[in-house]
Formats: structure tokens, sequence, C-alpha cells
């Protein structure tokens, strides 16, 4: 046993496998003890993440570099291994390496970043976490009313960006336009119902104009297009039933429904002081005339 024992050991491959797996090992435990120690003394959730993944990514790199040390003298041997296996790797592997191509094109190209609302196919949330195989998603909507979280955790490969369009709600311009519709009744006093619109719209999203209005000068320096009103505005059409009456205005892209909430409730108090003067329609139905009949009683 003891001949065999130092007959392992005098062989040069075993004693690097050896050496390769307690470097593993202590790598793993440096890195749990750096996240450990970033958990508990950064408060700020953005900085601790981003602590976190360069902690990670810093020791894996680490390790890399001394496997690839430890097996320096035997790395053209290595090689010629790989490449006479590369086409099966890369078959059998395709969806693993567009993931990790991917992965880079997500950390370099600003497709998204952590934090921001993104849709990827038919899933909107927010980005938690980007891995090296898979972008992890807060999901929102869904059986929600809203932009509120349903509570899924959704998990999408990042092979996924160089499939189908990538739609950000947050990376340059994080607001949203969003409108609402008001029906009017015929006779109201019109002119006081489009200020009662601009006014609860200027005292509830009138603090996002300015800021929005920046980031959109900002758009027009870095992109080819127009320049668009962030104002709050009201366009008028008249229907069948009632005059209709639309508000459009820009919100914070995570503030849409509880911003179309408050937008409302101060129409609606407003429309209640006017007295009637202004007077919500609802569906009403006119009959104009009724066919002739001819009915028989019969005693």
């Amino acid at each position: 046993m003891y001949e065999r024992a130092q007959e392992l050991m005098s062989n040069t491959m075993v004693v690097r496998a050896i050496w390769t797996l307690a470097g593993v090992i202590i790598a793993i435990v440096l890195i749990r003890i750096a996240q450990h120690s970033i958990n508990r003394y950064i408060g700020d959730p953005d900085t601790r993440y981003r602590a976190r993944k360069t902690a990670s990514t810093v020791g894996w790199l680490l390790l890399i570099i001394y496997v690839l040390l430890l097996f320096s003298e035997s790395l053209g041997q290595v090689a010629v291994a790989l490449g006479v296996a590369s086409a099966g790797i890369a078959f059998a592997l395709q969806e693993v390496i567009v993931s990790l191509a991917g992965w880079i094109a997500i950390s370099f190209g600003r497709f998204f970043n952590v934090g921001d609302r993104v849709q990827l196919g038919g899933t909107v949330g927010d980005v938690i976490d980007v891995g090296l195989l898979r972008t992890t998603l807060m999901e929102c909507g869904e059986w929600i009313g809203g932009d509120n979280y349903s509570g899924r955790i959704v998990l999408i490969a990042n092979s996924f960006v160089f499939k189908e369009a990538v739609y950000n709600y947050s990376m340059d311009f994080p607001f949203l336009w969003d409108e609402l519709t008001l029906p009017v009744r015929f006779g109201s006093d019109y002119d006081r119902a489009r200020e009662i619109l601009l006014s609860s719209a200027e005292d509830v999203v009138g603090e996002y104009t300015d800021y929005a209005q920046q980031h959109w000068k900002r758009m027009l320096r870095h992109y080819r297009i127009e320049s668009a009103r962030v104002d709050p505005m009201v366009t008028v059409v008249a229907t069948d039933n009632w005059v209709e009456y639309t508000l459009r205005y820009v919100v914070d892209y995570k503030h849409r429904r509880s911003t179309r909430d408050e937008i409302f409730r101060l129409i609606l108090k407003r429309v209640d002081e006017t007295e009637g003067s202004v007077q919500l329609a609802s569906a009403t139905y006119e009959v104009v005339a009724l066919p002739q009949m001819d009915v028989n009683v019969r005693g």
C-alpha cells in the first residue's frame, strides 16, 4: 500500500490534480469569505451586488491562472487534444457557447444592466442577476395587473439576445409615455374639462417634466431621433356617445399604475367640484323608432 502511494505521488499528473483540487477548494472558501464580508459591511444593494460579482469573478480568474501555470508544461498536449475534440465539443455545447457569447454581449454591448426593467420575449421583469449562462428576472405583470411583481423568478438563457428583440424600459430614457381617456357628456364645459385634465397631470407628474426633458436632450445627442414633447398634453375627439379626452404624459417606468391612480382620483375630485358644468359620460342607447306591429288579442 505504501509503495502504491509513493508511486502515485511520483506521478506528475496525479500531483497536479491534487494541487488543482486544493486550489479549487481554497478559491471557493476565499470567495465565500469575501462575499460574506461584503454582505456584512456594504449596505447599499447595488454596490453590494456589484462587489459580490467582482469578488466571484476575480476569484475564478485567479483560479484559472493558477491552473494554467500548474499545467504549463503540458499545455501543448492539452491543446492538441482539445483541437481534435473541438468539433464535437462545439456541436454538443453550442447552446452553452452561444449563451457565453450572449453574456459577453450583455456585459459590453449595453443591452441592459442589473436593475433595468426589460422585456425578453414575452417576459417583462427587473433584471436581478446576469450570470455566465442565464439572466435572472423578477417577473412583472402576467396575471397581476399593472407593473407589479408577480413573485416568479424567471431564468432566461443569454443566447436570447441574439434571437429576438430586447426591450429596455430604463436604459437611456427612464420614463414611459402613458395615456388615460375620459369620456365627457355633450353640453359640458369643454374648456374646463381640458383644464382639469392638464392641471391634474401637472400636479402629479409635473416634477418629471424637467428631468425627462434633460434625459431626452441626452437621447438627441446620442441617437438620430426627433424631438418629442414630454410635458402633459390633451387631445379631444367627438364620438357618437360623448366627447373623448385623452391625456398623455411621461411617468417613471416603475410608477405607471400608481401615478395613473393618483391622476384619476384628482380628476374625479375636480369634476365633482364643477357642480355639473363638467359631467362624465357613460354608454347610452337612444331608440329612434319602433317598427309597426299588429297585435291581435283573442279573448
